[in-house]
């Protein structure tokens, strides 16, 4: 009943939030002199916060139209490669790019938001990389019809959409997809796939989840699996195509999210406000470029938020040897001909320094030249991913193990 209440509330805001845009537009704009008023600027300005304030279900636009290669500004377009009912391959067609750049495959996680939160290291792994990405669809828009989605299902997306990508690709995980990108090139090269990647970029992901414990996994944690279940996964309501499917609601994980750092969002709306009135628009639009991100939520199957609970939070399954796919074991001391390259973020508070490093362990039979660790001063979690440290930091790193393992 959870979701059907989210739903009435969000249904019943809509009209109001509405109103409330069209009026705050009239006061900026409708009359010049009104809007100049300091009460008119604060009156608008509430209710501009109040009616974008509100979250979506809807994957926004990646939005990347040009990037620059070498000397010159390309331009880009999006290009659906292979399509399943749960995800996108997308790739990311640079128009004039030199035909021989190496091929990236960019795992982005399933964990509430969309692969549009990746956009920052999809424009800039762009500049030297063909670049490919899961994106993946919201659950509460698949029909029930179309069947389960567990971990398998995303390990076994991993190889098919490499597969189809061809030989000498590169896979990228970022966060969550770690483990299901480390399960499935350990099977690929198990299978001696002609399609297993070159190299392996693992970015903080929770590989090995007992190395210094955190906030989010003490809480994964706390309960048993069954409360999971019954306490944090809902129907999907009657009205959308998905209705009926058991999915964890991505407005409860936004909640989780937020409720980590509230005041650092407090204070960010209230800056935003303040931004607003002040007529501080470049400000005020990048806070919101953030939120209109961080506020469209992506429903998970329920299969595949259980099992990410309990095999990779809980059971530990990768990092003690015992996770399997379709009842398979999965042995990363298969792996030999993949480079491997970890990093972490020093002031990650959700997967810590030691996580995705315990991957080296795992791969034993991987060469130690063919094994890389960086960790990355002064950043947190997003920080790894996006932003200047990402750029001009970490991104050369990433870049060189790609070139060099081609």
């Amino acid at each position: 009943m959870m979701y059907e209440a989210y739903q009435a509330q969000a249904d019943l805001l809509a009209p109001l939030q509405t109103a409330a845009r069209n009026a705050a537009s009239w006061l900026n704009h409708g009359w010049a002199g009104l809007a100049q008023l300091p009460t008119t600027r604060k009156l608008a300005a509430t209710w501009e916060v109040f009616a974008r304030a509100r979250l979506t279900h809807h994957r926004p636009e990646f939005g990347i139209t040009t990037v620059r290669v070498g000397e010159q500004d390309l331009p880009v377009h999006e290009e659906v490669v292979h399509r399943t009912p749960f995800a996108t391959l997308l790739r990311f067609v640079r128009d004039g790019a030199p035909a021989d750049q190496p091929r990236v495959l960019i795992a982005a996680p399933l964990s509430g938001h969309f692969a549009t939160l990746l956009r920052d290291t999809v424009r800039t792994m762009l500049a030297d990389h063909d670049v490919y990405i899961t994106d993946w669809h919201n659950a509460r828009h698949v029909p029930l019809s179309d069947g389960p989605f567990g971990l398998d299902d995303y390990i076994e997306h991993l190889i098919r959409f490499l597969q189809v990508m061809g030989p000498g690709s590169h896979l990228l995980g970022i966060c969550q997809p770690c483990v299901p990108a480390l399960a499935a090139v350990a099977l690929m090269a198990e299978d001696d796939d002609p399609a297993q990647p070159a190299s392996m970029t693992l970015m903080a992901g929770p590989v090995d989840t007992r190395v210094n414990p955190t906030a989010v996994n003490e809480l994964a944690n706390s309960k048993p699996i069954e409360w999971f279940d019954t306490h944090l996964v809902h129907g999907v309501p009657a009205r959308f195509a998905g209705a009926g499917r058991r999915v964890y609601p991505g407005f409860l994980q936004l909640t989780a999210f937020m409720s980590m750092n509230p005041e650092r969002h407090k204070k960010a709306f209230a800056d935003l406000h303040a931004h607003i009135v002040a007529g501080e628009t470049e400000k005020a639009a990048a806070t919101w470029a953030f939120y209109d991100e961080y506020f469209a939520v992506n429903d998970l199957p329920a299969e595949f938020y259980l099992e990410t609970v309990k095999l990779v939070f809980q059971d530990y399954a990768l990092a003690k040897g015992e996770l399997t796919v379709r009842g398979r074991p999965v042995r990363p001391r298969a792996i030999r001909r993949t480079a491997l390259f970890t990093v972490e973020g020093e002031r990650d508070d959700i997967c810590a320094i030691g996580q995705t490093v315990a991957a080296h362990d795992l791969c034993s039979g991987l060469a130690p030249f063919r094994k890389t660790h960086h960790v990355q001063l002064g950043v947190g979690h997003y920080g790894v991913f996006s932003g200047r440290r990402w750029q001009q930091q970490i991104y050369p790193r990433v870049r060189e193990l790609i070139h060099v393992s081609q």
